[in-house]
């Protein structure tokens, strides 16, 4: 009997083995490695023999030039990246920067450590898990601290959609399009002093939970919608909630050939900041309110030519940034032309107009109404000619003029309505 039991042990112990050994390879690993992308831009800029800690009114939609203020940023983007043999995958991000606001040209000496602005930071770490066969495999969750679905002007450079803080979200597909939802959470900055006049122990810690669904096909073109309701605690009830939305439309550019991101935008309250854009910045009382609108893009005209535009305007319905009736537009041009394959002429045309109530935030007389016209001339260096073509090394002259004097004071002119700034803007992306 006991050579007639010898083949069914065995097979039962090849089947348990067999078992054990699915049951393992389901979470083996077959695909793990890095990826490191990141961006540089350092801007050697110079106004009348010295550098300046202005950018000419660019994140208030005044100017378009190639004057931002970082002399050395840098940033480095490093994702760890596994996929699993039952397909669940999973990525760790971490993104570096230092140097984000610095318009200092440092020396070797080190004297960076004199100055706690614009220092090295982490501004993103988060992992992010998909795959999983109980959620399915268009499913992912993710938690940690990011840059959470942003987008920016083209010219201007001004981030007007994202959530940027620390939390937690699930993303998914509904009728082939994405879909998520994400509570992040920010600590407010504090005031300019830098003395926090809370009690002891309490946080003005904001709060957005975001739906989004995006890649809706209509209209020749697609569209994103974002609902953004925002909370800030140890506020009163006047100030301590708010609501934004936003309408995307992705398309070519206005039927031509090339690209636009046109959008509306609705905020109230804590989300009177472009209704959503959220982060450390946000807050509002309940008289503020306003409207966002803005559309960018690049237009392929020829072989060698192509012109990137831009036209934003954000306005008060109440008051915005504790200002009756402010109103922010600019409308910018900037078309480019491939010389070769690696050097390309960019010319820079932009009009920029702000305007309030009298009196807001104590100006009166001309400094109520601005209007600034910037023109810039540059050429840029390239390993690829194309309007996006990095990394390259661009000489550029940029030319401010203000309406007056005190208009010029508000966003950095020291004496007189108008500024040349000349600099060397160097970028890359990888």
């Amino acid at each position: 009997m006991k050579h007639k039991l010898v083949p069914v042990a065995a097979a039962l112990l090849t089947a348990l083995a067999s078992a054990n050994v699915a049951a393992e390879s389901g979470t083996d690993v077959i695909t793990d490695g890095w990826e490191v992308h990141g961006y540089g831009s350092m801007n050697y800029r110079m106004v009348e023999g010295e550098t300046v800690d202005t950018e000419f009114g660019k994140p208030d939609y005044k100017t378009a030039g190639t004057h931002g203020k970082s002399t050395n940023q840098v940033e480095f983007v490093i994702k760890k990246h596994t996929e699993h043999q039952n397909g669940v995958w999973s990525d760790f991000v971490v993104r570096s920067e230092y140097g984000n606001g610095n318009s200092y040209a440092y020396s070797s000496p080190g004297s960076q450590k004199d100055n706690d602005q614009a220092q090295f930071e982490v501004k993103e770490t988060y992992v992010e898990i998909g795959g999983f066969s109980f959620l399915g495999e268009d499913t992912s969750i993710w938690g940690g601290q990011r840059y959470f679905n942003r987008a920016a002007g083209l010219l201007s450079g001004e981030f007007w959609k994202q959530s940027s803080g620390v939390g937690a979200g699930i993303q998914t597909k509904l009728a082939g399009n994405t879909a998520g939802i994400a509570v992040v959470s920010a600590d407010a900055d504090k005031f300019p002093s830098g003395i926090d006049l809370l009690p002891e122990g309490e946080r003005k810690t904001l709060t957005s939970i975001d739906l989004y669904y995006y890649g809706v096909k209509a209209l020749g073109g697609s569209f994103d919608f974002d609902l953004k309701v925002m909370s800030q605690a140890n506020q009163d009830s006047s100030s301590d909630s708010g609501l934004g939305m936003a309408i995307t439309y992705n398309r070519d550019y206005y039927g031509l050939d090339g690209w636009t991101q046109t959008a509306i935008a609705y905020g109230e309250g804590v989300a009177q900041n472009r209704g959503v854009n959220f982060g450390s910045w946000a807050g509002g009382n309940d008289d503020a309110q306003s409207i966002f609108l803005t559309s960018y893009g690049v237009l392929n005209i020829s072989d060698n030519w192509q012109m990137g535009s831009e036209l934003t305007y954000i306005g008060a319905l109440d008051q915005l940034f504790g200002a009756e009736d402010l109103k922010r537009y600019i409308a910018a041009v900037r078309p480019s032309y491939k010389v070769n394959d690696n050097l390309r002429l960019e010319m820079t045309a932009s009009y920029g107009h702000e305007e309030g109530k009298d009196g807001y935030w104590g100006r009166s007389g001309d400094s109520v109404e601005s209007d600034i016209i910037n023109l810039e001339l540059a050429s840029a260096f390239t390993v690829n000619a194309d309007y996006f073509g990095r990394p390259q090394i661009k000489p550029y002259v940029s030319y401010i003029k203000a309406d007056d004097e005190e208009s010029a004071g508000i966003i950095g002119i020291r004496s007189g309505d108008d500024q040349v700034v000349v600099g060397v803007h160097t970028e890359i992306w990888f």
